[in-house]
């Protein structure tokens, strides 16, 4: 995903692009209003997931950024400042802000906040009252190579043959699905789909993943990111079996 970090402290800046960096953000920093504005202008690239927007620029108030960004882009805005005030909190979503995070903030916490908005953006209908396409699969479906995972009927098959799984193994699989490529954390991987919290939680996790890689026959289809979590990787279209040095 990629992610426009709008911060005019250069030290700060640079110790959270690294965070996010390490989660699969593809950040570009702006350090001021005007240079963000421009960034937000279309262009060859795609969208920009998330805007994180600091209020306190150099050139013009957050405030006012963020109500020009809601002209020209349709990202999702987290508003990230050091002003905690409820007055403040309730202007900036007026204004078209996504959500708020006061500083000092746990990144964990901001990182959950991020793919939350990005989600909440993905499932709304695009212009038209329309929903948004998928890739060339069924309405409620995702695609990804062979594997085809049915939202709607909870099905999940490759190469079109049905794979019989747990309700918490589709829940998992699903949300690694809906954002191939992206690490998800693992705290916010139990959170979502155990609805509690790591402690206690982790080796479930681990059962189930290893669960899916086998039901599944792709052992590479979720990778393991140490120290961090889990991601999709998008498997090839179908073909012939690999090999068993493959």
């Amino acid at each position: 995903m990629r992610l426009l970090l709008v911060e005019d402290d250069d030290h700060v800046a640079a110790a959270l692009s690294a965070v996010l960096s390490r989660h699969g953000f593809d950040v570009t920093h702006a350090r001021s209003g005007e240079e963000a504005l421009r960034a937000l202008l279309p262009g060859d690239r795609s969208p920009f997931g998330v805007v994180l927007l600091d209020l306190g620029l150099p050139d013009q108030d957050g405030f006012e950024v963020c109500g020009r960004i809601r002209r020209i882009s349709s990202s999702p805005v987290i508003m990230v400042t050091a002003r905690a005030d409820v007055r403040s909190r309730i202007h900036g979503l007026n204004l078209g802000a996504d959500d708020y995070v006061v500083k000092p903030y746990d990144t964990g916490e901001l990182l959950a906040r991020i793919h939350a908005v990005s989600r909440r953006r993905a499932s709304e209908p695009a212009a038209g009252g329309e929903p948004p396409a998928e890739e060339s699969g069924p309405r409620d479906g995702l695609r990804l190579g062979a594997v085809t995972v049915d939202l709607s009927t909870r099905q999940v098959s490759v190469d079109g043959t049905a794979v019989p799984l747990t309700r918490k193994e589709f829940d998992l699989l699903a949300l690694l699905a809906q954002r191939p490529g992206v690490v998800f954390r693992r705290e916010q991987i139990i959170s979502e789909v155990w609805r509690t919290s790591w402690e206690g939680t982790g080796r479930t996790l681990e059962v189930h993943i290893a669960s899916l890689r086998a039901k599944l026959g792709m052992p590479a289809l979720i990778e393991t990111v140490r120290g961090v979590g889990y991601r999709l990787v998008t498997p090839p279209a179908a073909g012939p079996p690999a090999g068993p040095d493959a």
